[in-house]
């Protein structure tokens, strides 16, 4: 019995054990089936997208950026699509290592070695950064067949920048190069940061880096499904990107090149404008450069040459050179005394050759001197005399104010990034300028070069030229631009960029013929009248000849004596025709001389050009590179008969295309013709 009841009572327990055994096990059960219900059903959607993620790839894609066209259609800045072979250092454990067996099946020259160590220094490791641009097929083949070799390196279609005529027009349409740290760091703080995202390249100068917004575009973005390995399976979704836009420069190229052919070996600048609308037709600034040679990244040989040169190539003297005006200042400085009330143009001035003041002799023309002298006269026959005492009348600070509207010395606005003020000087500019007090207080005697355009002075062929149109169009002063119209890439839409409404300087327009009238009499009588002989129009002009360096006070100017770049600037201020004005322009020729030999003669082809369509014969232009001047000499050839030709081994032939894998890139290769003008106003 007793037996009984301890198998009863085993039996019990054993139930017992079962029941929580059962228990735990629906438990267990009921807490698995809560976790399964809870992730795919509550999270589904985020772990979903979790498991996307880890098969989708977002890759950027890169708009084609836009191109820039000169006034006529001409294309200056265009793309082209290469394979280029491009290592990431953080995927890289020996680099050196590899660039040495890369060498062994694909040609590296030193040159992209010390590119490649460039780019390593401006850069943090995690870029795909070039080593070979610009593959053949062939050696795209060969690294393919031996691609697994070499982790962390890839071929890539890439765009690339091309500038056809090369050295033509480079201070004005810039140029583009590899983003830096300090542009990242410039991306990230801006809203554009997104938008820049495999983007390698932004403008860096000019035209380029002033309208990056609208040239760049937008970029798109293509959802690709990769493997384990990381290798691109299939698209499964695309953003297409927008291509930059259409940008058309008011610039002439063929003028343009006409005039940097005429300086020849010679530094200097000129500045076009339409004074009736500010638009700049030629932009010049010699030496020029490359842009080609930045695109890809310029080689430590290349950047030597340029930066160290004594000829400052990389200087844009158009837009940041400053001068001493000299006589072309003296047309600004009688209608002051016009305006002002203070010297009519009949009042006669004795030209005795020099003029004293506070026991300092200045000279005029030597010693001889011109005699009596009216405001006409002085200004066809350039004396120094008359503007001295001019210039003593009116005082420093009236004549700063009356420089000053017309854009001596000031920000005149153009739309290119980079553009100095120069010096408009003042007695409160002086005294700004200074630290010592010995230094700040303004003497008599300082007034007295500023007559003449030399002193403290020093303005820019842009302002001098905006100064020039101005007057030229009876005192509205039209801010200058560049930039003309844009063109939507993909509906072709063009949008003129209007000229900004006009400052009424309010110039009586009495005066401004007595100034005008005087400048044409330069041409016809004075100056520069050998330049102009037998135009088939009217101009007015006005020669300078500006100090480079100081000459001591009882020494006298001897250009034999002096280095070459230490001689006296030329200069010329011209608008034609004389009477409804088409062009207006400000020149300087560097440590050339004097402007009617240098300056006027080099004016004279630009305005046959613009407005007779003549270009120079073929033995006129040797003169003018020579530094002879006077009138044309040969016939002129008609502009239309001179080809505009493009820089042959700048020009590549290969299709515009978005650089991503599912494109196949065609090298570079030299064209089979020459490329034709897009015509913007086509819509």
């Amino acid at each position: 019995m007793s037996e009984l009841r301890n198998v009863q009572a085993d039996l019990s327990r054993f139930r017992s054990r079962v029941l929580v055994a059962g228990l735990l096990v629906c438990i267990a059960f009921f807490l698995l089936a809560s976790r399964l219900i809870y992730l795919q059903v509550f999270r589904h959607d985020d772990l979903l997208e979790q498991a996307d993620n880890n098969r989708i790839t977002a890759v950027p894609v890169v708009p084609n950026r836009g191109l820039i066209l000169d006034r006529n259609g001409v294309v200056v800045a265009t793309n082209y699509s290469a394979y280029t072979l491009e290592i990431t250092p953080s995927k890289v454990a020996n680099l050196d290592q590899v660039i040495e067996d890369l060498s062994r099946l694909i040609e590296v020259h030193p040159r992209d070695k010390k590119r490649l160590k460039k780019l390593l220094e401006e850069s943090k490791g995690l870029d795909s950064l070039p080593l070979r641009t610009r593959l053949t097929d062939e050696e795209v083949a060969k690294f393919s067949a031996q691609r697994f070799r070499f982790p962390g390196v890839e071929v890539k279609a890439r765009l690339y920048r091309n500038y056809p005529y090369g050295e033509t027009a480079s201070h004005v349409i810039g140029y583009i190069g590899r983003i830096n740290q300090t542009d990242k760091e410039k991306l990230e703080e801006s809203e554009d940061d997104g938008n820049y995202r495999g983007t390698d390249y932004m403008g860096k100068l000019g035209v380029e880096q002033s309208f990056e917004k609208k040239l760049h575009g937008i970029t798109g973005v293509e959802d690709l499904e990769t493997s384990a390995s990381g290798r691109a399976v299939r698209k499964l979704a695309s953003s297409p990107a927008t291509p930059g836009d259409t940008i058309m420069l008011s610039i002439d190229m063929k003028l343009q090149k006409l005039i940097e052919d005429m300086f020849g070996g010679r530094r200097g600048a000129v500045v076009a404008l339409d004074p009736k609308s500010g638009e700049v037709l030629a932009f010049v600034s010699k030496p020029t450069f490359d842009p080609n040679l930045f695109v890809e990244g310029i080689d430590s040989e290349s950047w030597k040459e340029l930066s160290e040169s004594i000829d400052k190539p990389l200087l844009n003297r158009a837009l940041r050179g400053t001068y001493p005006p000299g006589s072309t200042y003296k047309p600004f400085m009688a209608m002051a005394a016009l305006q002002s009330g203070k010297r009519s143009a009949s009042a006669i001035i004795n030209d005795a050759g020099t003029w004293t003041f506070g026991g300092h002799t200045f000279r005029s023309h030597g010693d001889g001197g011109l005699g009596a002298v009216d405001m006409y006269r002085s200004i066809v026959k350039s004396s120094n005399v008359y503007y001295y005492s001019l210039a003593n009348e009116l005082g420093v600070d009236a004549m700063h104010d009356f420089m000053k509207p017309l854009g001596f010395g000031q920000i005149t606005g153009i739309d290119v990034n980079g553009e100095v003020r120069g010096v408009l000087p003042s007695t409160d500019w002086k005294r700004n300028a200074y630290k010592r007090p010995e230094h700040k207080k303004w003497y008599a005697g300082e007034t007295i070069s500023l007559g003449i355009g030399q002193g403290y002075n020093s303005f820019t062929m842009l302002q001098l030229a905006q100064a020039t149109a101005t007057l030229a169009n009876g005192g509205l002063k039209y801010k200058p631009k560049i930039v003309i119209a844009t063109q939507d890439a993909i509906t072709r839409t063009k949008q003129a960029i209007a000229s900004t409404a006009p400052e009424n300087l309010g110039f009586s327009p009495e005066n401004v013929a007595v100034i005008r009238n005087a400048m044409v009499g330069v041409t016809q009588e004075g100056t520069s009248v050998r330049s102009f002989a037998g135009a088939g129009y009217v101009s007015g002009g006005k020669t300078g000849t500006a100090q480079a360096v100081g000459i001591g006070k009882n020494e006298k100017y001897n250009a034999g004596r002096l280095e070459e770049h230490q001689r006296d600037h030329a200069l010329y201020i011209a608008f034609a025709p004389a009477d409804d004005p088409k062009i207006a322009l400000a020149i300087v020729v560097e440590n050339a001389g004097f402007g009617s030999d240098s300056a006027a003669p080099i004016t004279r082809r630009i305005f046959d050009y613009w407005l007779l369509n003549q270009y120079p014969s073929l033995e006129d232009m040797a003169s003018l590179q020579s530094g002879k001047g006077g009138a044309p000499i040969g016939k002129p050839r008609m502009a239309a008969d001179v080809p505009l030709v493009p820089t042959l081994q700048a020009v590549m032939e290969a299709p515009v295309v978005a650089p991503n894998r599912n494109v196949v890139a065609t090298n570079a290769r030299k064209p089979k013709s020459i490329p034709k003008p897009l015509d913007i106003n086509k819509n």
